[in-house]
């Protein structure tokens, strides 16, 4: 079985802020445990391309789009979009990378060119709505791969597991009428976002 894991070092560079839990860290502690278990050589390294504004927009609003990309801060600066998603200077490349991730192991998968892929990417996605960036999240990665998969390749059913302490809102909200995804979320309730997570 022949599995690809998609990184870039770009998502290393999104910063929040030193106070902020999604940091850097989390990446690098993803490396550190692959090398102890000496999985490392075992998995196929691939970079992690751009998405494509295409590839955003399948999932998300052009106002989503813009409010990321329209307030890149200059170096050494930041731009709150809430209390706590908060751009850099590279945080839309950041967030390009990590959808574009996505979107390539989609495309492996597929393609039958490895069995699996895991994307060790940042900043992550499922609080991000179709119109909203939220909750540390810009672009919702899985969301955008699975309308990749539909509407690139013609995949007619996709199923999504959510596993993190939080609800994925966001995923959830970009397939609440859609009846070829079924969204299946572990979490603990109630907690942040605070939503109904029932459709």
């Amino acid at each position: 079985m022949s599995t690809a894991i998609y990184s870039h070092p770009d998502c290393l560079r999104h910063e929040m802020g030193d106070w902020h839990p999604e940091s850097p860290s989390r990446l690098q502690a993803i490396d550190d445990q692959l090398i102890l278990a000496r999985l490392d050589g075992l998995l196929e390294q691939r970079s992690a391309p751009l998405a494509d504004v295409a590839d955003i927009l399948r999932n998300h609003t052009p106002g989503a789009l813009a409010l990321v990309r329209d307030h890149v801060p200059a170096a050494g600066d930041y731009y709150p979009l809430d209390g706590d998603t908060i751009l850099c200077h590279d945080s839309y490349r950041a967030a390009l990378r990590a959808a574009g991730a996505a979107v390539a192991a989609t495309d492996a998968v597929i393609a039958g060119e490895v069995d699996n892929a895991f994307c060790s990417v940042r900043p992550p996605g499922h609080h991000a709505t179709p119109g909203t960036p939220m909750g540390f999240c810009f672009f919702n990665n899985v969301a955008i791969a699975a309308r990749h998969a539909m509407e690139v390749h013609g995949l007619e059913r996709i199923a999504i597991v959510d596993f993190d302490v939080h609800h994925g809102n966001g995923t959830a909200d970009s397939f609440r009428n859609d009846p070829r995804v079924l969204m299946a979320g572990l979490f603990q309730h109630p907690f942040y976002p605070y939503c109904d997570p029932e459709p």
